[in-house]
């Protein structure tokens, strides 16, 4: 209360009295600056085109209409920190993604499944033997997907306790160029960097770029193409041509997606193509069956025995073919359905049908007559080859009820 009044009192003072104050020296003035008795005279004092501008002791300044000292130098001050923040933490971020290289799961019946395998972004070979270098935890599966999209990996070495895995595993590496096996690996092996079962009866992977392993293996700096004055029939065998082992009776899921073929051997006896066999396969354009066996010398001609017999497109031992198994292979030249065919899945020759560029597949024979065809064999949603063209979409024409061309008829069509 009796603050209160004093405070009051020295409001109240005659118009003399604010003047003896206002006069007082400025350093005590300083020290008054807080006392309400100065406050009304204080403020009733700034200019009113002042008010805005006004510096009040102690405080910095205003700068209205006024630059920084130095305003560039700190605004470029700042962004660098911010920037270099910004940078820290995405690289934190990232490496807290990849902080687990691999990622494993114990296996009831003792081992281990890799699950996931998350590149960093610098290894490009992989063995897989045991997890984290312990031999008391050997490797035993390997989770489908697990190398799901990886750009970097270019081969992987399965070591000899993997016996579960299958061609998603490997799903669209696009650097994978072969797959090693450990020799005592029992469930499977492999051929030059092709992924098979141990006996041989499943190809599960063929590497999409099987084709840059061959390259090197043989000594070419780069990919040609047909329209390179370098491509040449000996660069086909080597690099553009596979021929599947004769033991061979499946076609695995995904074996052959987005490979680099122009040719494919299959051997008289396969039976399946599963799911995907030959998604994609752009530039796939002759495909052929072949009884006896076929090997390509390291000069590129071809080596045969004397029980070898070829004939044009899929093999009459065939009973099944996947869905999507021949996906956009756009340049097939001829496609013949045996008629052993049971089964075949949704959009198997999808994407095939004829367009502008006059590339695609016109025609689909078929060994079966149509009633025969419809009432016997299974077929899936849009087995057929189309392409799509606006409002118009075109499918593949079907003949039925056809034998096989030879070799000497298709080569005869093709230079008409």
């Amino acid at each position: 209360m009796a603050e209160k009044k004093e405070a009051e009192r020295i409001l109240s003072d005659p118009p003399e009295e604010k003047e003896k104050r206002a006069k007082k020296p400025e350093k005590k003035k300083k020290s008054a600056m807080a006392d309400p008795r100065d406050y009304e005279d204080y403020k009733n004092s700034i200019p009113e085109d002042e008010i805005w501008t006004w510096q009040i002791e102690g405080l910095q300044a205003p700068h209205v209409h006024k630059e920084y000292h130095n305003a560039a130098l700190k605004k470029f001050i700042v962004v660098i920190v911010l920037l270099v923040s910004i940078g820290l933490a995405i690289y934190f971020s990232v490496r807290a993604v990849h902080n687990v290289t691999y990622k494993y799961q114990d296996m009831p019946e003792g081992g281990v499944m890799l699950v996931k395998f998350s590149n960093p972004g610098d290894i490009t070979e992989v063995t897989l033997d045991f997890a984290d270098g312990d031999e008391n935890r050997p490797i035993t599966a390997l989770r489908e997907y697990a190398f799901n999209c990886d750009e970097k990996i270019t081969e992987v070495t399965i070591g000899r306790d993997v016996t579960s895995l299958d061609g998603k595993t490997f799903y669209t590496c696009n650097a994978l160029k072969a797959i090693h096996v450990d020799p005592d690996n029992p469930a499977y092996c492999d051929l030059d960097g092709v992924l098979f079962t141990k006996d041989l009866t499943e190809l599960i992977c063929y590497p999409i770029d099987h084709d840059q392993y061959l390259r090197d293996k043989y000594g070419y700096d780069r990919q040609y193409w047909p329209e390179n004055a370098e491509y040449d029939a000996k660069y086909e065998m080597l690099i553009n041509t596979y021929v599947v082992p004769p033991e061979v009776k499946v076609v695995g899921k995904l074996a052959f997606n987005y490979a680099e073929l122009f040719n494919v051997y299959l051997p008289e006896g396969l039976e399946r193509i599963e799911t995907l066999g030959f998604f994609r396969n752009w530039h796939l354009a002759d495909l052929r069956t072949y009884t006896g066996e076929v090997t390509f010398e390291p000069e590129g001609k071809a080596k045969t025995s004397k029980d070898f017999t070829e004939k044009p497109s899929l093999p009459d031992s065939l009973t099944f073919i996947g869905s999507d198994a021949f996906n956009s292979a756009i340049c097939i030249n001829y496609l013949y359905i045996p008629a052993n065919v049971q089964e075949i899945g949704h959009h198997a020759f999808w994407g095939m049908a004829e367009n502008e560029d006059d590339r695609l597949v016109k025609e689909i024979y078929i060994a079966r007559s149509e009633e025969d065809f419809k009432k016997n064999v299974k077929t899936g949603d849009q087995w057929m080859g189309q392409y799509d063209h606006g409002l118009f979409p075109k499918n593949t024409d079907v003949v039925y009820g056809q034998t096989r061309k030879t070799l000497e008829e298709i080569g005869k069509a093709a230079t008409k």
